[in-house]
């Protein structure tokens, strides 16, 4: 991104929110390869397996949790709401005219902001690279100190609210405080290869039992949360090194043991855009600021600069994207059919070059950085429309609203065995065609449910196509980004005793193969793959079975005509 282009933001803070809201964008821009495959260091076994032995009453914890932050939020909307009762029925009728005129005049499109990278990188010393001295539980509202007063920025950024109560909160054991105390005084120093191999150190003690001042008494949920501390210092101790490649799995591992914190997120997002990963970094980004309206926090100097970065990352994501345009829609009232294909008519002629294959997005609400407010209820919502120039390149989303559980990847016999060769072309399919286009859906739509375009499952099972092909390290990597969505998505929305079930079903399933201990079994990915399988069967069946039919009425139809023209004839 160009620092020196006319249509810079003057201001990080300020021009978060526009004025004017973009309703649609359109580029033509080339997509960056997502070429890069990060080195993977691998989780200490003691600590993976302390963590993989209580993951169920973790993921029910973590459930509980998110539903009880999810009640306190929800009780002060409606308060908020109860107060501003009279005020909103009044102003009902004008704003539903609004939103009409709003989708009466899709045909004007704005021109995408540009975002320099200087006040990207300005989020990111602010959110991002600040020294904390403080653990932060996943099941506790406030922090416990190390040990070290924060210095330097650190120290302005210390919310006074959520100063620690040492009465209640465990304490770090001191052979722990003392490694973490060295390593933050290289950090300070800028030795960042000598602060990263100290809290390697501080890891590994940790996963020798010394994390809390008490072990025995402690539980699993406050071990994981100061694991979570070091491995996001890992983070970022990578990060300045401009290793971002190793620093990956940290950030996911980090995310994995406590979801709740949102600079872990926040740290995830700017691994992502190190490694031009910008539609999950913007992703990211949006949960961050989800999780820190979800947590409490009200500071909205911070919330505002979580929105520019997720806006920022969108930008990038659309501006090298070349295979497929992009346009969101607002809307108020349910979605009609009639709308929908009067949305698909702007979106031909608005962008012509893109009509191959014209998908709009009906699975699920899309939010954008620029209206996005959590504490209003519905927030300002979006239909994502996006058109390709290739209709090969998006005709496995038409899978998505007529499929229970859809396969984007074709098997010519799907009940034999895959080939070699047959696997590499799937992989690559997988990786280079269908999960990009998710990840991008993904980074405007909060819902983080099991539907189909969830990606989750999709990782999941591109993770055993790298398998398959003895591709390690790349598939551990897929695996923990999996292992952190599956731990963040308690908080994102409500969760079934159903969809709860397939959660630690998942959640083992990667563990397992994350230690390598799966001893043949199948996975549950597996498993539901199949009879995704099974249900593309019966689809083509029935689709030949009605085209055979439609062939033998026209040939019935066409010689019963010959019989009519021959006796005319005669």
């Amino acid at each position: 991104m160009d620092s020196g282009s006319s249509r810079c933001l003057e201001n990080t803070v300020n021009r978060v929110y526009p004025d004017q809201l973009v309703p649609k964008v359109n580029t033509s821009k080339k997509l960056s390869t997502l070429a890069n495959t990060p080195s993977i260091l691998e989780m200490p076994q003691k600590i993976k397996k302390s963590c993989g032995d209580k993951q169920a009453e973790s993921t029910v914890e973590r459930i509980k949790m998110a539903k009880s932050f999810k009640e306190k939020q929800s009780n002060n909307l409606e308060k908020l709401a109860f107060k501003r009762k009279a005020e909103s029925e009044e102003k009902l009728a004008g704003k539903k005219e609004v939103k009409m005129m709003e989708r009466e005049s899709l045909s004007i499109t704005l021109p995408l902001p540009h975002i320099p990278l200087k006040n990207i990188t300005d989020v990111e010393v602010k959110l991002v690279y600040i020294n904390e001295e403080d653990v932060s539980y996943e099941f506790m509202e406030s922090v416990v100190s190390t040990g070290i007063r924060p210095t330097g920025r650190a120290a302005e950024i210390v919310d006074p609210l959520h100063a620690p109560n040492f009465s209640i909160l465990p304490q770090l054991d001191k052979w722990l405080q003392v490694a973490l105390k060295d390593a933050s005084s290289c950090y300070r120093q800028k030795k960042y290869a000598v602060a990263a191999g100290q809290f390697k150190t501080a890891l590994e003690l940790c996963s020798k039992g010394a994390a809390l001042g008490k072990p025995f008494e402690a539980s699993a949920e406050d071990i994981a949360s100061v694991a979570s501390f070091i491995e996001t210092k890992l983070v970022t101790c990578y990060l300045r090194m401009r290793k971002p490649d190793l620093a990956l799995n940290h950030a996911h591992r980090s995310i994995f043991l406590n979801p709740a914190y949102f600079r872990n997120h926040l740290r995830q997002a700017t691994v992502f855009r190190c490694l031009e990963r910008y539609s999950e970094a913007a992703r990211s980004a949006m949960i961050a600021d989800y999780m820190f309206w979800l947590c409490g926090r009200s500071e909205q100097c911070t919330s505002k600069l979580i929105k520019l970065y997720w806006q920022a990352m969108i930008e990038e994501a659309i501006t090298r994207v070349d295979a497929f345009s992009v346009m969101y829609t607002p809307f108020a009232t349910k979605i009609r059919a009639d709308k929908v294909e009067k949305v698909k008519e702007v979106f031909t002629k608005t962008h012509p070059a893109y009509m191959d294959y014209i998908y709009t997005d009906l699975q699920g609400l899309h939010v954008l950085p620029q209206t996005a407010n959590w504490s209003s209820f519905p927030p300002q919502h979006y239909l994502l429309t996006l058109g390709f120039k290739n209709k090969e390149d998006g005709k496995f989303l038409e899978k998505i609203s007529s499929r229970t559980l859809p396969t984007f990847i074709e098997h010519k016999s799907p009940f034999c065995l895959l080939t070699r060769e047959d696997t590499v072309r799937q992989m690559e399919t997988m990786g280079k065609r269908i999960l990009p286009i998710l990840d991008f859906i993904r980074s405007t739509q909060l819902n983080g449910s099991f539907h189909a375009c969830s990606g989750v499952m999709e990782k999941l099972q591109y993770a055993s196509l790298l398998s398959q092909l003895q591709r390690v390290k790349e598939q551990s990597q897929v695996i923990n980004q999996v292992m952190a969505e599956l731990a963040t998505i308690p908080y994102l929305q409500d969760i079934s005793q159903q969809e709860a079930e397939l959660l630690q079903s998942l959640m083992a399933d990667a563990m397992d193969t994350l230690e390598g201990g799966r001893n043949g079994k199948e996975h549950v990915w597996n498993t539901i793959q199949k009879v995704g399988q099974i249900e593309d069967f019966l689809y083509q069946l029935e689709d030949n079975f009605l085209k055979t039919k439609k062939l033998r009425s026209a040939r019935r139809q066409k010689t019963k005509m010959k019989r009519l023209q021959n006796a005319q004839q005669n």
